[in-house]
């Protein structure tokens, strides 16, 4: 990645308020993809700044997903992951901070570890607020400002 954000600059894109279009739902159904499902969609947040929500789930291993939050900087055609909310199928070690988990857990893009030369959203915790790939989604919409339209639709798999 060729920019470094700070962590204001990260949050203030999270909280940028990303209005999901009627008819949402239909255009972001999974599709089968080399052994796992997965679905993009562009938004475009209330200041103007571009962002692509990323989903993605192994025809597998229903443990085995990805909710992703990314934004493409202006000056840049390269994702920069802000959020990503992974399934439990697979161990993850902190590189700083040296310690290494097997369970739910959610990235988060740091400066910190930008700095240090490591993907912006290296950085990950574990998590309890979901156990599924749905439950997964609804959090990154609450945490991640994405409004939904007023008739109330919400992702239907």
């Amino acid at each position: 990645m060729s920019i470094i954000l700070t962590d204001a600059e990260i949050d203030a894109l999270i909280l940028e308020p990303k209005p999901l279009e009627q008819g949402f739902s239909s255009r972001i159904q999974l599709k089968p993809k080399r052994g796992h499902k997965e679905r993009e969609l562009d938004l475009i947040g209330a200041n103007g700044s571009e962002f692509r929500l990323i989903l993605r789930q192994s025809s597998i291993n229903i443990l085995d997903f990805s909710a992703i939050l990314s934004f493409t900087p202006k000056s840049s055609s390269q994702l920069f992951r802000l959020r990503r909310y992974n399934g439990k199928s697979h161990e993850h070690t902190n590189q700083i901070e040296r310690e290494t988990f097997y369970d739910f857990h959610l990235h988060f893009a740091t400066q910190r570890y930008q700095s240090s030369g490591l993907r912006e959203d290296a950085f990950a915790q574990v998590t309890n607020r979901y156990g599924d790939f749905q439950s997964a989604i609804d959090c990154l919409i609450q945490d991640c400002g994405l409004v939904l339209p007023t008739n109330g639709q919400h992702l239907l798999f």
